[in-house]
């Protein structure tokens, strides 16, 4: 048979609709809140800390207990195993011991028959506390010294040489706000007791095995004690990739000790209040550079509030500094990066996991030295970027695959940007209350868990008699369709149609020890994964049919759902049933590892990722002067996916994540109050994300015509984080346009995110005042 590689199909992967869009659109797709409820399920609702830092005195919970409805209340002393729900320092508590370190941390748990019963007795506990003085953001953790890891340093060359030696040199700050995961189904977890100890847990989570693992370490069993399903969840974003364990935990410890099913769906305000967001960073700058704006030299410090706990802060901040760089060549840079811990919720992974705030400051300090020269943002990028014996990253990784030049020289001319830029300067000129700004702005954005070993993945596939084939992996679904894509890759391996293929929800108990889905590596390692056991029962196929028709394996062949053994035609299905009978096992495993992962954490070199997947963003917009509102007017995009394993998924997860990218950016604030640490922002009331009306009418999309230059599933990249950051163009355009309202100025607006019209109003005036 001729060799099958996945990197070169023998077809291009047609568009498909998303697997489940039938029962999304429909209303029947099910979600954790839609498993049957039985007669005895119990509801559960936290008891919160109502201090942001406090030693517990004395708890009295005896009106929780004597509330209508309630069966159990829980304490730290009732966990039987460890009370840890936290995915790598063990310091986040499934409920406070001595301790409370944020407002609203779990104290107590409530199970109660009805959820509005438990969320009612939860507020009826009493709670003297001793009060402790709290750091609410990044400037008073920096007085206060308090960090969750010692601050880091990246850096090649010599920057403060460099730095003296430039002939122009520029200082600035940025700074960005949080953002909240806002998934249409929020967080959620179903726990059924088994029988002799065993706990099925049906979870709306990213990362199963984890919580499967925290799960047993939590109860006192092992893992294989505890299995934890996810079929589909209705968004996640990375809020629940580690978040999930604290509701998923709670619900198999009611239901371990009182032998009845429970079930935790978080209200809408609890869930925002409890759980973390994308971390707020600082983005300090240094820079030197000539009278063309090419980067002689550069120091930037990264300060990001982590909150209470590790959580994933020191791999998002590691992030942060890996794309803080974006697309541009730095000879000599210092990147330090200061992870501040703060007594607020501690913030999570959040789509681009810190690369987006490294790189929205980099875009800046373009578009300062551009402000500072006269020049056209644009030029000063062209002449920064990576090139021929200028591809050496900050972390020591040579940059093989770079098409940022010929990507954004493309997009260049099919968006017309010059012309456009030159309307609106004519626009500005006459126009005395709207000014508009455009803006180009490229990503370059690693693909990989930048923790080695996280680089895995595992798949199951089983080939029935009929013909009919069902998968399963360790991939989880949360919209972004993963699932169609896999089956698209097996569906192909057999060359019979996508219908024959079932997609099985994933479920610990069938492959085990798995990544989160996250780091957008989610096709190219359950593809792969896939592939290999797809093609494990294949090759068995293709050996039987040899044997039994007296042919070479090389003149067996399958296409179209028919299979040709020399002169022999059959059926996919008539073959499976004579294998089965030929006693051939028609189930295999298979397992990927991306390989040539190396990373040297301590001194911050190596190749912490496979490759990068790169794309750019024109974006046209419009301010009110008078009122700081704003308008997005056009977007076009075109973006690199590689060869695409589903363009219909790939081109909806770049329109998804730009308009996302673009909330974070303009309308989506996070306020703490500055003396009790709440979240004053914890409703659809308060807390904008951006809707159908934001959209820009004009909205282009193109995929790149290329294909990823290390051999993946397909040769396709990852598109569920990259787009993201090409909303960096409508930060960017918006600066441009404040510049514009105070024409003459060689300084850039110091505009921060989210630039939301209060914030576009003040660095107007600020630029007036200057």
């Amino acid at each position: 048979m001729a060799e099958h590689d996945p990197a070169r199909p023998a077809f291009l992967k047609p568009a498909k609709p998303h697997d489940s869009a039938h029962l999304h659109v429909s209303g029947q797709a099910r979600y954790v809140d839609d498993e049957p409820e039985a007669a005895d399920l119990l509801h559960l609702a936290f008891g919160q800390s109502t201090v942001a830092h406090g030693r517990i005195l004395s708890m009295d919970l005896s009106e929780v207990e004597a509330a209508e409805g309630v069966v159990a209340v829980y304490t730290a002393a009732d966990i039987p195993g460890e009370n840890n729900v936290s995915p790598v320092q063990h310091d986040d508590l499934l409920l406070a011991e001595e301790e409370v370190v944020w407002l609203g941390q779990p104290i107590f748990l409530v199970a109660a028959t009805s959820q509005r019963a438990a969320r009612k007795a939860a507020r009826l506990g009493k709670i003297d506390y001793q009060t402790l003085p709290g750091h609410f953001d990044i400037t008073a953790a920096r007085a206060a010294e308090s960090r969750i890891e010692d601050t880091q340093l990246m850096a090649q060359g010599d920057a403060s040489r460099a730095l003296d030696a430039a002939p122009r040199r520029l200082t600035g700050v940025l700074t960005m706000g949080g953002q909240d995961h806002f998934y249409l189904e929020g967080q959620a977890a179903f726990a059924l007791p088994g029988e002799d100890g065993q706990v099925h847990i049906v979870s709306s989570t990213q990362h199963p095995s984890e919580v499967q693992h925290l799960v047993a370490e939590m109860l006192g069993r092992s893992s294989a004690d505890i299995t934890v399903e996810v079929r589909r969840m209705g968004g996640a974003f990375g809020g629940k990739e580690s978040q999930a364990a604290l509701f998923a935990a709670a619900a198999a410890l009611v239901a371990d000790t009182t032998r009845r099913p429970a079930k935790f769906r978080c209200d809408r305000d609890d869930d925002m209040v409890l759980t973390g967001k994308r971390h707020d960073f600082t983005f300090g700058y240094d820079v030197g550079f000539g009278e063309t704006g090419k980067i002689a030299a550069i120091k930037i410090d990264l300060a990001a509030r982590c909150g209470a706990t590790m959580d994933l802060s020191h791999s998002i901040c590691d992030r942060a500094m890996f794309h803080a760089d974006n697309c541009y060549f730095l000879s000599d840079v210092e990147i330090v990066s200061e992870r501040l811990r703060t007594h607020t919720v501690s913030n999570t992974a959040f789509r681009g996991f810190g690369g987006p705030q490294g790189m929205v400051g980099i875009e800046r300090v373009m578009d300062a030295i551009a402000a500072d020269l006269g020049l056209d943002p644009l030029d000063v990028r062209l002449v920064n970027l990576y090139g021929p014996g200028r591809d050496c990253t900050p972390y020591g990784m040579t940059v093989t695959d770079n098409i940022a030049p010929e990507l954004i020289t493309e997009l260049r001319l099919r968006a017309d940007y010059d012309a456009r830029r030159r309307a609106v300067a004519e626009f500005n000129k006459t126009s005395p209350v709207l000014k508009k700004g455009i803006a180009l702005t490229p990503v370059k954005f690693g693909i990989s868990f930048t923790t080695p070993h996280l680089n895995q993945a595992g798949a199951l596939v089983h080939v029935y008699t009929d013909g009919s084939i069902q998968i399963n992996h360790g991939g989880t679904e949360m919209g972004q369709g993963l699932y169609v894509k896999v089956a698209q890759v097996v569906a192909d391996v057999f060359a019979v149609p996508l219908e024959t293929v079932r997609i099985t929800a994933t479920r610990t108990d069938k492959v085990p020890n798995t990544s989160a889905t996250a780091a957008s590596s989610g096709s190219d390692l359950n593809g792969m994964a896939a592939f290999r056991a797809a093609t494990t029962i294949r090759d068995r196929l293709v050996a039987f049919l040899a044997c039994e028709y007296g042919c070479e394996e090389s003149q067996v062949l399958f296409s179209d759902g028919m299979v040709f053994a020399g002169e022999h035609q059959l059926a996919f299905g008539d073959v499976c049933r004579a294998a089965q009978i030929g006693q051939i096992s028609l189930s295999s495993t298979g397992y990927y590892a991306t390989p040539d992962i190396h990373y040297d954490r301590a001194a911050h070199k190596g190749r912490p990722f496979y490759y990068f997947a790169y794309g750019a963003a024109v974006s046209e917009v419009a301010i009110d002067t008078l009122t700081g509102e704003h308008k997005v007017l056009a977007v076009d995009i075109l973006h690199d996916v590689g060869r695409s394993l589903n363009p219909a998924i790939d081109l909806g997860q770049i329109e998804g994540g730009f308009i996302q990218g673009q909330g974070w950016l303009t309308t989506e604030e996070l306020v703490y109050h500055p003396e009790t640490g709440a979240l004053l922002t914890h409703s659809p009331a308060t807390y904008k994300i951006p809707t159908a009306s934001d959209r820009a009418r004009h909205f282009t999309i193109e995929l790149w015509d290329g294909e990823n230059s290390e051999p993946t599933i397909n040769r396709s990249k990852a598109v569920g984080e990259p787009p993201f950051m090409l909303a960096i163009s409508v930060f960017s355009a918006l600066t441009q346009a404040v510049a514009a309202a105070v024409p003459g100025r060689k300084s850039l607006p110091a505009l921060d995110a989210p630039a939301t019209p209060e914030t576009i109003l003040r660095a107007i005036a600020g630029q007036r005042q200057a």
